[in-house]
């Protein structure tokens, strides 16, 4: 099943799931960009240092006064980075990993006072980039060619709080639920050990909405 069936059954399940009356609410909408500070736990690389991207659309749907269920199409790159360790030309330590997806979130958002809202949901993955390098060294690893997981299953929390009238920050964190990849290591006196890994990032965005009744922050109160 393709990307874009993938995405058509998102939303079709989505608005069979979550019915609305589409007349009397008002459909949000928002663009999202800002970056990740990712690693893969179960690499032995330790540290959000891998820096990428994440950029984003989607459209919210009122549940109510205060819940909103939103549906999202971001681009965002996850790895995990590490600079040389040893003077070694051949061993030195040094460690890059570059995956690309094209993911869908599905979230639940409570907003409180229209100022804070809290969120919770689960998305899907596409890999559709990889680059991977040891020691300064390039890898065989590609998005295609089965080293990781095509797809990457996670779990993600989300907070916003409003900056302005359209304008947000949101901070989000992010794990993966199934592994991305499961990796003999060996070390010098040839111990091997396996170990699943998995996808865990920090997110931080500036969110623009549109559609959105704007707030007065005087008495963060909803204008009609």
């Amino acid at each position: 099943m393709n990307i874009r069936v993938r995405i058509s059954v998102l939303t079709i399940l989505l608005m069979t799931c979550f019915p609305v009356v589409l007349h009397a609410q008002m459909i949000k909408g928002y663009v999202a960009g800002g970056f990740n500070l990712s690693q893969v736990d179960g690499d032995e690389v330790y540290g959000y240092k891998r820096i990428g991207a994440n950029i984003g659309v989607a459209a919210m749907i009122p549940l109510g006064k205060n819940f909103d269920i939103s549906l999202e199409t971001s681009f965002t790159q996850k790895g995990a980075f590490q600079k040389p360790q040893y003077n070694s030309d051949s061993l030195n330590g040094a460690y890059e990993l570059r995956l690309n997806y094209v993911e869908v979130p599905v979230l639940l958002h409570y907003t409180d006072k229209d100022f804070i809202s809290a969120g919770l949901g689960f998305s899907w993955g596409r890999l559709v980039g990889a680059e991977e390098l040891e020691h300064g060294f390039q890898t065989p690893t590609r998005a295609n060619n089965g080293v990781y997981s095509l797809n990457d299953y996670s779990v993600l929390i989300d907070l916003r709080m409003r900056m302005s009238d359209n304008l947000k920050l949101n901070f989000r964190y992010q794990y993966s639920i199934a592994a991305i990849r499961t990796r003999e290591f060996t070390n010098l006196a040839n111990n091997t050990w396996t170990r699943d890994q998995f996808n865990n990032l920090i997110t931080l965005r500036l969110i623009y909405m549109f559609n959105e009744p704007r707030a007065d922050f005087k008495t963060r109160e909803v204008k009609e």
